[in-house]
């Protein structure tokens, strides 16, 4: 299937990561000219590299999300070297595993700017080009939290369910401008991300990861851990012009971990 994204211009956040790379690369390998943004500078000139050597058109973009003031000149450069933003995928780091009881305002305004207003602030500012060129594609990446709250995640529960409601008021607001906004939910994807979560849950526990790692698998109908190109490919199609009637809606890719309608 032609994914039609042959030439467009894409901008990933977090796209030094397991999910955001392998989103990049996929995005890449459709013919789009894609830029990685992340604050790991580093990750994302690994991740550029391979792109380019598969014969892909990168640039790494380093992005610090808590820098705000510092967004409209980073999307400039891109837009300078690529051309407009078609597409976004909005694919932030997560807080550290809390309760949501008892945590300091600080934590929970500081992750509030890092994983929502950086995303708002940023989709604003493509937001005007792709309408006036009648085309676009907001795709916000989340957590399956949203849905079934994830124990000790309080704050990822919470913020990330706003960009839920967020996105999907968006959704009607665009839609008529040949833009659609989606939300991705990631179930139990095998990232550094989900290790990490095991191995504090383990600890927390007094467990060993192995074990923590079982009772999680166990409870996907699928019976293991998503890999990050199945996610990636879930977000290429609604990245592409074939989904132009998905509009609004709230995908899950987490092999039926989430037992709710």
């Amino acid at each position: 299937m032609d994914l039609g994204l042959q030439g467009k211009v894409a901008l990933v956040l977090g796209a030094g990561g397991g999910l955001g790379s392998a989103i990049a690369k996929t995005l890449a390998s459709e013919g789009a000219r894609v830029a990685l943004a992340d604050i790991d500078a580093a990750a994302l000139d690994r991740v550029v590299a391979e792109i380019k050597q598969g014969g892909g058109d990168a640039m790494a973009a380093a992005f610090d999300l808590a820098d705000r003031a510092a967004m409209d000149a980073r999307v400039s450069a891109i837009e300078a070297a690529f051309g407009p933003i078609d597409i976004l995928v909005n694919n932030t780091g997560g807080p550290p595993p809390t309760p949501a009881a008892g945590q300091d305002p600080e934590l929970w305004s500081r992750s509030f700017e890092q994983m929502v207003l950086s995303v708002i602030t940023l989709t604003d500012r493509v937001l005007p080009g792709m309408r006036a060129r009648k085309w676009g594609r907001i795709v916000t990446s989340t957590s399956s939290g949203v849905v079934s709250p994830i124990p000790n995640l309080g704050i990822s529960n919470a913020l990330r369910l706003s960009l839920v409601g967020w996105s999907k008021t968006l959704a009607r607001e665009v839609g008529r401008d040949g833009i659609t906004a989606n939300i991705v939910l990631p179930g139990r994807v095998a990232t550094s991300r989900i290790r990490f979560l095991d191995e504090q849950k383990a600890k927390r526990e007094s467990r060993s990861v192995e074990d923590v790692s079982a009772e999680s698998t166990a409870s996907i109908p699928a019976g293991r851990y998503g890999e990050p190109q199945e996610y990636a490919d879930v977000v290429a199609f609604l990245a592409s012009t074939r989904a132009s009637y998905v509009n609004g809606s709230v995908i899950r890719v987490d092999g039926g971990l989430v037992t709710s309608i």
